[in-house]
């Protein structure tokens, strides 16, 4: 697998492809623009909007945001052999993945919140960046096993 890539360095980024491994490698760039559009809409959200308060709506909402740009980004470039024909179902299913990742990502932050709030105000984005990490891995594994032909 490894000796392909370093052949063909190319298909890392250009042409369709079902290579696990070059598919986790564009979710890592998809999944990052993603995390900018969630992130940046959680800083605004906690911040500018409800004035240090209310983490567990800015983070939802905003990985909701961060949903929407995954699953354009990625099934343009990375996923794209579905086991649905129906692009409707597709994203339903892709946002039903999601919300798992949702789930995950408002539990880890209300932990931190529970556990965190009272010892630093960095809480609300170390449980930002832990949530993001599980989701990642949560909902590329999902989409590529489950939605996707893995």
């Amino acid at each position: 697998m490894f000796t392909y890539l370093r052949t063909e360095p190319g298909r890392l980024f250009v042409g369709d492809t079902d290579n696990t491994l070059i598919q986790f490698f564009r979710y890592i760039f998809v999944g990052g623009i993603a995390t900018v559009f969630d992130w940046g809409i959680s800083y605004l959200l906690f911040s500018v909007v409800f004035h240090g308060n209310y983490a567990v709506l800015a983070n939802s909402l905003s990985f909701v945001a961060g949903l929407a740009v995954n699953y354009v980004l990625s099934t343009c470039w990375i996923f794209k052999n579905s086991v649905v024909e129906s692009r409707l179902v597709e994203f339903l299913a892709f946002a039903g993945i999601g919300l798992v990742g949702l789930l995950l990502t408002a539990l880890v932050t209300k932990g931190f919140t529970v556990w965190l709030s009272d010892v630093t105000q960095a809480y609300q984005i170390l449980a930002k960046i832990t949530s993001t990490a599980l989701a990642f891995l949560w909902n590329f594994f999902a989409r590529k096993y489950l939605l996707y032909n893995g």
